[in-house]
């Protein structure tokens, strides 16, 4: 039974909200909350800021995705036990008010989740207005305040629509990649070649120029984290979220770094840093086609990423209210959808609002920010919780070590990103 009392919040509200019998329902299952991860994950960054991470890092790109990916890596081992432990919404919040019993921290933690949720989406929605200018020229505020009134919609319609809709863009954004990957075999370098590109990590510079791209590059990672806030949607979750966290991640690490060693070796640094459709013009210049298909698949590989990220946002909301840490109106649920909708709607329009004000580059490094701190925190509440109690049983067991590292790799990121920054 230790398991099952491990997934009970310490300290649980004396009462719910108004209609506490209406709660989420459980329809996911391994492929789909997979796909709803990966839907994210690919949606939030490749498409969009690959052009950017070239140019920051040249030849050395590659790179950038693989230290961005161990980084997300030893955070998505210590959410896979986090996960386990306690499938709840508002995942985060929860696991730092049990692994450092602080609750003012743990609502600060919840609200950076919010934020960088509607940052995220805000980002990745004026990354689908790139990828739409290339057919038509469409004034971007009237294609903003349109995109986020309907994905709004579809996240208040029910989790299973949207989940659909999410995986069936998640293949979608999978085969645009694999199209690149295809059309780039040729232009991949040999193994001899990459170590004359990974010697000019010497050059004055590279090595800055790396880490800042990498810390760039890791948006195009987020996303697994969203997925422990459907956890009260899941099918058996402390067996299928745990599993899915990990996978969705290791495919979309596998996909970048191809695309990225594509990248490099297929189009001028400046001419794809300045592209606001990257993939497009990396696919039209390989293959000497018009990018038609690419450019669809991207509009909605990169939607996909909006939903999934107005959907976790509005659940976190929903956790927090649940537990009287913001006003109890966000902790509805429509008896008929079955969906948090007065949350739904305030992340779409706080989405709307930030699309129509940042630009790309900026709102996602606030995202990566406001995501790294958490990490940081919630690898420290694993840490915390392994040394002072026993492990619970038939969860996956992640070693002390990864949990440390992770905090500590995360707070590095953040300091030499803000280091990096002040002094340019």
């Amino acid at each position: 039974m230790a398991g099952v009392e491990a997934t009970r919040p310490r300290r649980a509200p004396s009462a719910g909200p108004r209609n506490p019998d209406v709660g989420l329902r459980r329809t996911l299952s391994l492929p789909m909350i997979t796909f709803y991860g990966l839907g994210n994950i690919l949606g939030a960054g490749i498409y969009v800021l690959i052009g950017k991470v070239v140019g920051y890092a040249g030849v050395l790109a590659p790179l950038a995705f693989v230290l961005a990916s161990l980084l997300a890596g030893l955070t998505a081992f210590t959410y896979a036990e986090l996960s386990a432990r306690y499938p709840l919404s508002a995942g985060e919040a929860v696991y730092v008010e049990q692994g450092l019993g602080r609750r003012w921290l743990a609502a600060t933690v919840g609200l950076l989740i919010v934020f960088a949720g509607i940052v995220s989406s805000a980002t990745i929605l004026r990354g689908f207005v790139g990828y739409l200018q290339v057919f038509v020229a469409v004034d971007e505020s009237a294609a903003l305040v349109v995109l986020a009134t309907l994905l709004g919609a579809l996240a208040a319609w029910g989790i299973s629509q949207s989940v659909a809709v999410a995986a069936a863009f998640a293949l979608l954004g999978i085969a645009g990649l694999a199209m690149i990957v295809t059309v780039g075999v040729p232009a991949l370098p040999s193994p001899g070649e990459l170590l004359p590109a990974t010697a000019r990590l010497a050059e004055p510079g590279a090595a800055s120029g790396v880490m800042l791209a990498a810390f760039l590059a890791f948006f195009a990672f987020i996303g697994f984290e969203d997925m422990v806030n459907v956890a009260e949607e899941v099918r058996d979750p402390q067996r299928n979220l745990p599993r899915a966290i990990l996978l969705s991640l290791l495919v979309a690490t596998l996909l970048y770094l191809m695309v990225a060693l594509i990248a490099v070796n297929s189009v001028a640094r400046d001419v794809l840093a300045a592209s606001d459709a990257p993939l497009a013009l990396i696919y039209q210049t390989l293959s000497g086609r018009d990018p038609i298909a690419i450019t669809i698949i991207g509009m909605l590989a990169v939607v996909n990423g909006a939903l999934i990220q107005i959907i976790m946002a509005s659940r976190m909301m929903f956790g927090m209210a649940r537990r009287r840490w913001l006003p109890e109106v966000l902790g509805r649920v429509h008896p008929r959808t079955r969906t948090p909708l007065p949350a739904t709607l305030i992340i779409a329009a706080g989405v709307l609002l930030l699309a129509l004000w940042g630009t790309t580059e900026a709102l996602a490094k606030a995202t990566s920010y406001a995501l790294l701190l958490v990490f940081a925190l919630s690898n420290l509440a694993l840490w915390r919780l392994k040394r002072r109690a026993a492990q619970p049983h038939g969860i996956i067991d992640v070693p002390r070590w990864v949990p440390a590292l992770g905090c500590v790799a995360s707070l590095a990121f953040v300091g030499f990103q803000a280091i990096g920054e002040f002094i340019a």
